[in-house]
Order: structure tokens, then C-alpha cells, then sequence
């Protein structure tokens, strides 16, 4: 049942559906605002936890949210703790995002039934609502930073992310991981594979990982994904390469049915609770997914087939896993590893030393293992 929101205005008492990816619950204090606001008012509200439902100019409100981003800034700054551990340095950053998140979250955008915004200078958002929310048919409110990313989100989905590997673009849908980090594309790229019959692609997101096995010939390739916006997104990129004829999606929470000689898993690389869905990608709580890969690995392969497991150490780095958890859980399941092909991250925050976590990632490998079953 979609959460509401209520709030008095003009003495009336006043509710709307309340929307909110992050799973926010709708704020119980709510306070009308519009272009008298000042952005130290603002920020002082929002911190307190009062909600501000927007009635004034929706370009006023923009800039009243990016006043409040300067002043959280600033107040980050001041009250940054050192950290001594590389786990704590983590939590730390993990907390303070999360309380900007709240605080800039404060700022509400009304949003007529068809989720057209009645808003002077209020842009079309129409098409980025639906593709995030789904059809709506009643008024609803929402964060005015939700809506900006759902914008930001719609235009990646239209541009797509070039990937050179398959001369190509492939276009995220909200709330899928983007393939913007390549490195890892290199490392399936160039390992040696063991069959050119099948291949099963576990969380394939985007599709990425099944199309480029099947530009390297991979015959047929069953990928899955327990997530509906993950199979849509991915069927629609497979289409437009035109692999339907390879590449089957199905749901599932891992493993298809049956065997294969190639299975291939690039699972969340944080050990750490995700706080919006986009996360799930990045953030796997108590390695649920590694741990259902790799336990579950050596059933699904057929004999001498290989299970490459594409995965990041910044977990190590980070203090949240160690090396000999991994390898670990590689001899509870039975599992050998044949090779690890290693490469370096490409991405701008591995280089910028005013990042809170710099140092774990300026160390970070990305590898490919290359697992068999040691039975």
C-alpha cells in the first residue's frame, strides 16, 4: 500500500501519496514554503527534520536546494572525525552520506496524477516519473533530489553508456547498476573461455556481461536477475543488439535450472547495507550474493566447466573482508582456483585524494577468478 503523506495548509488538513525510492518514510512535519525561504532557514528546518513542501518557483527551488548542499558541505568539513581503521573510515563516510541524504531530502515537489508538477517554471518529468515509479493515477509528493536523479537517470537511460568492447551502447534503466566502471569488461574480455556452448550470466543487470559472451561467440547464454527493473532493462539492451536469438533472461534468485560449462558472476563488491536501490549493485549485505555464488557454484557446473567470479578487493581495503574469507569460502564449496586475472580501476575517484576513502581505493584490484570444482 503506497505510504501517505499529510501536512495543513490554508487550515485545511491536506494528504497525498508519498513516493520515495529510498525507502524514506514521509516526514511528519511539514511546512509550506516558496521563494521567501531563505537557504539558512531552510537548512536549520531541514536538519531539524521539518519537511519543506514547495509552492513557489521550481528553478527557486533548485537553487535552494543546491544553497543547502553548500552548507552541509561546510558543516561536513568542520565535524569530519580522522579515522584510525579503514572500516571505521568507511562507516563514517557511510553515515555522513546518509545524513546528507536526509537533510537535502527535505525539500517536497508536488506532483499532479499524470505527475505533471503545477509549479512555475517546472520542467516535464513526466516521462522520468513513469519510468521510475510506474502509471500513477493520484496526486502524489516526492524529494525534490529524488526527482533530479530520476531526471538524471532518464537521460542516461536515452544517451547509454558507450562500451567499446562491443562498438556499442547499453542503457541503464533506473535503478540499474550502470556499467561505467570498464575494467572489469577488459577481464571477461580476455580470459580464455572453456566452451563456446553455454553460459549462465548470474545478476546480469544491463546484460552487459551476456552480450559481450556472446560477442565472443558464446552460443547461448541463459541470464538472470531477481529484480523487475534489472529483466526489463536487460531484455530491452539484448534486443536492440538484436541477441535475443542467444541471450535468454529469465528471473531468478541466482542459478537457472541445469548446468553449464561457463558461469559467470559479477556480485555486489561491499559487504555493507544498501540505502537506495541502485545500491543493491555495490552494497551486498553479509555477502548474501557472494556467498549463494560460490556455495552454489560447483552444483550448477557441468564437468570441467569454470565458474569466473568478477569481483573487487576494496572490501579488504576497507577492512570488511579479508583474503582469506574469500579463499575460505572457496575451499568450503568445494571450489579450485585455475587462474586470477588482476587489473587496476580507470575510474576519476581511484585518483582523488580528497575522496574520505582515497586510500582504498588508490589500492584496488579488480580480478577475475577463474574457479573449477576441486572434486
Amino acid at each position: 500500500m503506497q505510504p501517505l503523506i499529510t501536512w495543513n495548509e490554508s487550515n485545511k488538513a491536506c494528504k497525498a501519496n508519498w513516493r520515495s525510492e529510498s525507502g524514506m518514510p514521509p516526514p511528519k512535519r511539514v511546512r509550506i514554503a516558496d521563494d521567501t525561504m531563505k537557504a539558512d532557514e531552510a537548512y536549520r528546518l531541514a536538519c531539524e527534520g521539518t519537511a519543506l513542501l514547495w509552492r513557489g518557483d521550481f528553478q527557486n527551488a533548485k537553487q535552494l536546494l543546491q544553497a543547502m548542499s553548500r552548507r552541509n558541505t561546510r558543516k561536513a568539513e568542520r565535524s569530519r572525525k580522522t579515522a584510525e581503521l579503514p572500516g571505521e573510515a568507511f562507516h563514517l563516510h557511510r553515515q555522513a552520506m546518509s545524513q546528507r541524504a536526509r537533510t537535502l531530502a527535505m525539500i517536497l515537489i508536488p506532483l499532479d496524477a499524470d505527475y505533471d508538477i503545477p509549479l512555475r517554471r517546472a520542467p516535464d518529468m513526466r516521462q522520468a516519473c513513469n519510468e521510475a515509479y510506474g502509471r500513477s493515477s493520484k496526486p502524489s509528493v516526492a524529494s525534490l533530489r529524488e526527482l533530479l536523479g530520476l531526471v538524471g537517470a532518464h537521460e542516461w537511460r536515452k544517451k547509454g553508456v558507450e562500451i567499446p568492447l562491443l562498438n556499442a551502447r547499453i542503457h541503464p534503466h533506473y535503478g540499474v547498476f550502470s556499467p561505467v566502471r570498464g575494467e572489469y569488461l577488459e577481464l571477461v574480455n580476455q580470459a580464455p573461455l572453456p566452451s563456446t556452448e553455454l553460459a549462465f550470466d548470474i545478476g546480469t543487470g544491463t546484460g552487459v556481461l551476456a552480450a559481450l559472451l556472446a560477442q565472443r561467440g558464446v552460443q547461448r547464454i541463459v541470464a538472470t536477475d531477481q529484480d523487475p527493473r534489472a529483466l526489463s532493462c536487460a531484455r530491452d539492451n539484448l534486443t536492440h543488439l538484436e541477441l535475443n536469438n542467444k541471450v535468454e533472461v529469465i528471473e531468478a534468485d541466482l542459478f537457472p535450472e541445469g548446468k553449464a560449462p561457463l558461469i559467470v558472476c559479477n556480485p555486489p563488491w561491499i559487504p555493507a547495507r544498501p540505502s537506495s536501490p541502485v545500491e543493491h549493485a555495490i552494497y551486498d549485505p553479509e555477502s548474501r550474493m557472494l556467498r549463494g555464488f560460490i556455495s552454489g557454484l560447483a552444483a550448477h557446473l557441468t564437468h570441467q566447466g569454470e565458474g569466473w567470479l568478477i569481483i573487487s578487493d576494496i572490501a579488504e581495503h576497507l577492512g570488511l573482508r579479508t583474503r582469506e574469507e574469500l579463499l575460505g569460502l572457496f575451499d568450503a564449496a568445494g571450489l579450485k582456483v585455475i587462474e586470477r586475472l588482476d587489473i587496476t580501476p580507470h575510474h576519476p575517484k581511484s585518483a582523488d585524494k580528497t575522496d574520505p576513502l582515497y586510500a582504498a581505493r588508490a589500492a584496488e584490484i579488480t580480478s577475475l577468478w577463474r574457479l573449477a570444482s576441486s572434486n
